[in-house]
């Protein structure tokens, strides 16, 4: 196996062993075959448009099958082998409806069309043949770009399936997706056509987060500041991960009345300051935090645990009973909900003791999404025009349990007084539960949400700096972010296409960007790689 689509990869370099997340290579190999076949697939999905072929079932496959494939979402050989085959499937189908309308149904010349073996060995086989470093005589450069490209397009797919899940769609996100797939595994362009097309993935991506925040703003109303306790109360408990507020919905309206406390834990917690979820009495605090204690918390936790997308690490086996799948997450042994019927989830919450007494704790903030913020755009700028506000500060992104992502932690505890934290996904929790204070009212840590919500921390840099009549590169604003996987790519080249620049990136830059196309983006963007909180703050504030 070869992998290095996330952050913590093995020596900054590669997984050839098993993953760093526990991916084992037979995984990892089909998840390479699933790729393939999705590229051959989404050829044909291109020849498609040209002729008026337009199948939405291909579209919506498409996204979620992609989906199954980012870091930590699906550790199952077994449903690998299903989206395998589906994907074949759906191919020869569209081939077909191609061929009827007079279209083109050829592959490009020296592939002959994928077909899959019967047997899980056959198809890991097939799999070690099509991985990322299967192609030898691929400039380094260009593979560079195809695989920012790709792991770009599967963040892309990850928002366009929570999109699609609460009624939200454009194809031309779709259109996009099909045809970086089909440029893949056509591999005929050349540098700066690469380049271009990693850059319109960002595009792609703006347009998907404005559906996402329009399915969630739509259907569950605009964040509002709310307290969310850290405490735990007396009675039974389910701790819902992840990011899927539909199956938080799904599961909140299935437990009412049956005296069970619903917990939120890492990239749920925004879904606090929703008015449409919050209206649940049952529904009530947060407990842990995202990934630096995870199989602890978990290990701790006395009740039924629901987990609904990424950002979560494969559960060990001493409490793994209490955990259920939903969505696109699955793994070897835990159960999956295929259908929010989340009627076994319940049943084990009833079965265990749940918390024994109440316990009082923290409470932190949530609900400063764009709405909130600009609803006091004019106390902001009256505060940074009076000079009691210096500056602001992006400090988001996805975070990892690997060694060195304190920076975070202490460059926001670092920054002074008159500055201004805004803060969304789940690296917040290096610092979520600290006490900032406030400038004249105004937080001086605000929680925009997830970080499916980086679309409402663009709308709030865009406005501001219509305000204050500048570009937002001439803000008093800096964004310092963290990655760890491929949703954390697609929002990086989303700021590169609006032209943000000097961008703090960190802990360690992409194992997949060479120098070249590194030395490519510092001259374009002026992107940096992280230093030290105090070393970077100079840089900044001067």
């Amino acid at each position: 196996m070869f992998c290095y689509q996330c952050e913590q990869t093995a020596k900054g370099e590669g997984c050839t062993k098993a993953g760093v997340c526990g991916k084992q290579p037979d995984v990892a190999s089909l998840q390479d075959l699933l790729v393939h076949v999705l590229a051959e697939l989404s050829f044909y999905a291109v020849e498609g448009r040209k002729v008026g072929v337009i199948n939405h079932e291909i579209n919506v496959f498409t996204v979620e099958a992609l989906f199954s494939t980012l870091t930590n979402v699906d550790f199952d050989a077994n449903r690998f082998v299903e989206l395998v085959q589906r994907s074949a499937k759906l191919r020869d189908v569209l081939k077909e409806e191609i061929k009827a309308a007079g279209g083109k149904t050829d592959l490009p010349a020296g592939y002959r069309a994928f077909k899959p073996e019967t047997t899980l060995e056959g198809l890991v086989k097939q799999g070690e043949g099509v991985g990322l470093t299967s192609d030898p005589n691929i400039n380094p450069d260009i593979r560079s770009l195809q695989h920012t490209l790709l792991f770009g397009i599967k963040g892309v797919a990850a928002y366009a399936y929570h999109a699609q899940i609460l009624g939200q769609e454009d194809d031309a996100v779709y259109a996009y997706i099909h045809k970086a797939m089909a440029e893949i595994l056509k591999n005929t362009l050349l540098l700066n056509d690469w380049l271009s097309l990693v850059l319109e993935c960002g595009a792609a991506n703006l347009r998907t987060m404005e559906l996402l925040d329009g399915a969630n703003t739509g259907t569950y109303g605009h964040p509002v500041p709310t307290k969310v306790p850290l405490g735990v109360k007396k009675g039974k408990a389910i701790l819902v991960s992840g990011h899927d507020l539909k199956d938080l919905e799904e599961l909140l309206k299935q437990t009412e009345g049956k005296g069970i406390y619903v917990y939120t834990h890492g990239e749920m917690l925004p879904s606090h300051g929703y008015p449409g979820l919050k209206k649940y009495s049952h529904f009530y605090g947060h407990y842990g935090t995202a990934w630096q204690n995870q199989q602890k918390e978990f290990a701790q936790f006395p009740g039924a645990i629901l987990m609904t997308t990424n950002c979560i690490q494969k559960p060990q086996a001493s409490y793994s009973d209490n955990i259920f799948t939903c969505g696109t997450v699955g793994w070897p042994g835990v159960p999956h909900i295929p259908d929010n019927n989340f009627a076994p989830v319940i049943e084990k919450a009833l079965s265990l003791p749940g918390f024994l007494e109440d316990r009082d704790g923290k409470s932190v903030m949530v609900g400063f999404a764009r709405n909130t913020v600009l609803g006091v755009a004019d106390k902001v700028i009256e505060a940074v025009k009076n000079k009691n506000i210096r500056h602001f500060f992006l400090v988001a992104g996805c975070d990892g349990a690997k060694p060195g992502r304190n920076y975070y932690t202490e460059f926001v505890e670092k920054v002074p007084e008159d500055c201004v934290v805004l803060t969304l996904a789940c690296g917040k929790f290096r610092f979520f539960d600290k006490e900032f204070g406030d400038i004249g009212g105004i937080p001086r840590l605000l929680d925009v949400g997830q970080c499916n919500d980086a679309y409402s921390a663009i709308q709030i840099a865009v406005a501001l700096a219509k305000a204050f009549h500048v570009s937002v590169n001439e803000l008093p604003l800096s964004l310092v972010l963290s990655w760890y996987e491929q949703k954390a790519v697609a929002i990086l080249l989303t700021l590169l296409h609006l032209g943000i620049k000097n961008i703090r990136l960190g802990p360690t830059l992409p194992a997949f960007i060479t120098p070249n196309i590194l030395d490519v983006l510092v001259k374009t963007f002026d992107i940096k790689p992280i230093t030290t909180p105090e070393e970077d703050l100079k840089a900044i504030l001067g």
